[in-house]
């Protein structure tokens, strides 16, 4: 790689007109779990200027990725080269209030863009919880809501505009360059810069929600009608016990209403003492399992029913770092995964040193798609969420969690969530994806000069025996 240094002047101004923040500082993901010291952080204000930093990449040898919020709890943004910091590429360039469809820039924040859309009375029809992602990196790596009658997001895009490692700015949808947009929808970065994308949108909606304990077996034996029993569906179920919480959302005319909140109950035990807990567990993790029960019954036997606007009631805050580890499997095996999963834990639970877990496992629903890489590509999925509590003092033994897991998942053709660190590298992509080698053709035509790989993009999507 080219030192900064052998830059031309030109390009070394260009570049240094662009940099938003000083020389030396370090990238960190939102969890803080990978970091990396890029030569410059850009934060380029066209795609004129994209195009001229991706020249400038080619001429020298440097490597570029752009970033959102650094949300993903992964190394997929890391790079020690240029990182291009997207947010002054936030605009609306348009909208279409009959087709229902907005074209955004993709520097722009989930958050605002609910607000823009609101604007003109409309909404994305699903949503992932976290709304500080960008919407670029969330289709990049095919965050999701939960819903089986709906996709993740990258589904949603119908257009899309991509500047590749030539330069070469590429409009593409269904009827135009239709193998670079299904590659692009779900792409990691790694076929170029996306800087427009035109989103399906619905008529603007509230939703009723209704938040209530069932046990896991209820949701084991009628796999099929808890998914249907509502439009969109998710379950929080607490290891070292047979119950969970089910969350089930509809949309609805009700006028809005919140449940009331305690202080005592919902901020100062739901946080600061829940947080003040798992980190003593850090030191005595013996005591999680009773510590789960107790938390389910002081926090979530109570039912609960609110209604909002939708994207209040898909979102919520997630305060706590963590560690994730998340992957899809065949909707149909989701009941099998559930039992081998449960018996993990109570086998773990019965060792003086097993493995002591923390958080609930979420298990979410989406639809089937047609993004080559997204983890729904042809088969409507289950979503295992499992997590770990990361206090920035001391690191939390999850790796053994993390293997027991990905050995479940795997017995169950199960895909890994993209924005997630996991075990799956070249080969068991390759086998878990019908179309990877042609993501891995357009790629090379997209960046036939590797600008757009990192260590994550080197050690996942490239053949092992490539430099």
């Amino acid at each position: 790689m080219t030192s900064p240094s052998e830059l031309s002047e030109a390009d070394r101004k260009f570049l240094e007109n662009l940099r938003c923040k000083p020389k030396g500082t370090r990238f960190y993901n939102w969890a803080r779990t990978f970091t990396s010291r890029p030569e410059y952080f850009l934060a380029p204000e066209s795609e004129r200027d994209i195009i001229e930093i991706i020249q400038i990449a080619v001429r020298c040898g440097l490597s570029v990725k752009a970033i959102g919020s650094g949300h993903s709890p992964s190394d997929i943004a890391c790079t020690d080269s240029i990182i291009l910091v997207m947010d002054k590429l936030r605009r609306v360039i348009a909208y279409d209030s009959n087709a229902c469809t907005m074209t955004v820039e993709t520097g722009i924040r989930l958050r605002d863009l609910h607000q823009v859309l609101g604007q003109r009375n409309m909404a994305l029809s699903d949503l992932c919880c976290i709304s500080d992602q960008s919407i670029a990196g969330a289709i990049s790596t095919a965050t999701h809501g939960s819903g089986v009658g709906f996709g993740d997001l990258s589904s949603m895009i119908t257009y899309l505009v991509l500047i590749d490692g030539t330069g070469k700015r590429v409009e593409c949808d269904q009827q135009n360059n239709t193998d670079l947009f299904d590659a692009a929808r779900c792409s990691l970065g790694a076929l170029g810069i996306i800087t427009q994308v035109t989103i399906k949108c619905e008529p603007a909606f509230k939703l009723h929600a209704v938040q209530k304990p069932i046990t896991l077996d209820e949701v084991i034996n009628d796999i099929d009608g808890f998914v249907r029993s509502a439009e969109h569906v998710r379950i929080w179920w607490f290891p070292y016990t047979e119950h969970a919480v089910a969350w089930r959302a509809n949309r609805t005319s009700m006028e809005k209403k919140w449940p009331k909140e305690s202080f005592v109950r919902d901020r100062l035990y739901g946080f600061h003492i829940y947080q003040l807990q798992l980190y003593k567990a850090r030191f005595m993790p013996n005591d999680l399992p009773g510590m789960a029960r107790k938390h389910f019954k002081r926090r979530c036997m109570q039912e609960k029913e609110w209604v909002d606007d939708s994207y209040r009631v898909f979102s919520y805050d997630c305060p706590l770092k963590q560690y994730v580890n998340e992957w899809a499997i065949p909707l149909d095996q989701a009941p099998s995964a559930l039992k081998q999963l449960r018996e993990w834990f109570n086998a773990e639970e019965r060792k003086s040193d097993g493995v002591r877990v923390h958080f609930p496992v979420e298990v979410r629903f989406a639809q089937e798609s047609n993004t080559w890489l997204s983890p729904t590509y042809r088969r409507t999925v289950c979503y295992f969420g499992i997590t770990m509590f990361r206090p920035y003092q001391k690191s939390v033994p999850y790796k053994e969690y993390w293997q027991a897991f990905e050995d479940i998942m795997r017995t169950h053709q199960g895909r890994p969530h993209w924005a997630k660190y996991h075990g799956m590298f070249y080969h068991d992509l390759q086998r878990a994806y019908p179309r990877f080698d042609d993501f891995g053709r357009i790629r090379e035509t997209c960046d036939p000069h590797g600008i757009f790989v990192n260590d994550y993009i080197r050690n996942r999507i490239l053949p092992p025996s490539k430099p």
